[in-house]
């Protein structure tokens, strides 16, 4: 068994009862670089875990907006929680230990673990931990999980998928994990809605806003990105993360977690039905989203398929907290896109409609390497 020296950090707005970050608390350390200096790091051979974007404080217009489609989507998240919680119980009953991945899962995690409280009575551990593409999972967070949890049966958690680069990490994770410490893990990531096909256990395959997706830190705990910098974090050590104390003022992440948990009692059987009908079919995974990313890469000569990020999800994160280049639109009506376009506008991208996409919008990241040669 390995002796960890790593303790959780206490970090976060968010009850201990609801989450424990198994993260190295870097608050004190300035890691925050603009947009167009990150790109040009990470095009250049750098990597996005070693540094962090400059939190994005939206105008007025933008939280009303925020607040505007908690409102009207409410239910519907809700119903794709319950959906999820339900298959999630089916499969591992009371041993099951919510493992969501920071920071996009933090939020869905709670939820699920709330949900399974109101509708079965049981308090699930849940913890949230960092991965990261290409360079895999915190293995020292999974075994303080493995370690306290011996006999409980983890479940990974995350809010959405894109093209499926986390979930293809993911098991890449649990199978290295596996063959250097014997220590078999279900790699199935459980998600809200998963319009790239890329896993078996979600709540939907609709490609739809989650409200949480819309901002950074103040919906997700006022926890960054998680970091993984060698100056910064040793072998022994949980990958880390900052707390954002500053923005508690901007802070909505309790909010919106009691936003949707209000809705639990009126959707329960009907979440519990469809999850129900779910386990009787056959579901398939078919990475759907690489289809149209490949073709976008051709189209458009995109050097790589990183600077592609499919779905509602991605595309806001790409104007968020990259630079972006173009969006790929395939309904401008939908509601799921109205703050995409407003931060489109803001930001002075260019929207093109594209109706041949799986998903509703795709966000493209713009090539700064050019500039400097």
């Amino acid at each position: 068994m390995q002796q960890l020296s790593s303790k959780p950090a206490n970090i976060g707005s968010y009850p201990e009862s609801d989450v424990l970050f198994l993260l190295k608390d870097l608050s004190d350390i300035q890691l925050e670089d603009s947009a167009v200096n990150r790109e040009l790091q990470i095009q250049s051979g750098g990597h996005y875990s070693e540094s962090l974007p400059i939190e994005y404080q939206p105008p007025k217009e933008y939280v009303d907006l925020f607040w505007k489609t908690l409102m009207e989507y409410k239910q519907k998240v809700a119903i794709c929680v319950g959906i999820v919680a339900e298959q999630i119980y089916q499969l591992k009953g009371k041993n099951a230990i919510l493992v969501s991945l920071a920071r996009a899962g933090t939020p869905v995690g709670i939820l699920i673990k709330r949900y399974l409280k109101m509708r079965y009575n049981v308090s699930l551990p849940h913890y949230s931990i960092s991965i990261i593409r290409d360079r895999g999972i915190d293995e020292n967070a999974l075994h303080y999980i493995v370690d306290k949890h011996p006999n409980g049966t983890i479940q990974f958690v995350d809010g959405w998928t894109g093209k499926g680069a986390i979930s293809i990490e993911l098991t890449k994770a649990c199978r290295d994990f596996e063959q250097k410490y014997q220590i078999k893990l279900d790699d199935t990531l459980a998600v809200i809605a998963d319009p790239g096909y890329c896993t078996t256990l979600y709540g939907t395959r609709e490609d739809f806003l989650i409200p949480s997706a819309c901002l950074n830190s103040t919906v997700s705990g006022l926890v960054s990105r998680t970091v993984l910098n060698d100056k910064y974090i040793g072998k022994d050590d949980f990958h880390g993360a900052k707390f954002y104390r500053e923005l508690f003022p901007d802070d909505v992440s309790n909010e919106f977690i009691d936003m949707i948990s209000c809705e639990f009692t009126f959707i329960a059987e009907e979440a519990a039905e469809i999850a129900s009908q779910m386990s009787q079919e056959k579901i398939e995974t078919g990475f759907l989203g690489m289809e149209d990313v490949k073709r976008i890469q051709a189209e458009f000569a995109i050097e790589s398929t990183h600077y592609i990020k499919p779905g509602v999800g991605e595309t806001t994160r790409v104007l968020l907290r990259r630079v972006p280049w173009k969006i790929l639109m395939r309904d401008p009506s939908s509601p799921f896109v109205k703050h995409i376009l407003m931060l489109a506008q803001e930001k002075g991208v260019e929207v093109i409609a594209y109706p041949n996409l799986n998903y509703l919008c795709c966000g493209l990241i713009k090539s700064v390497k050019e500039k400097q040669e």
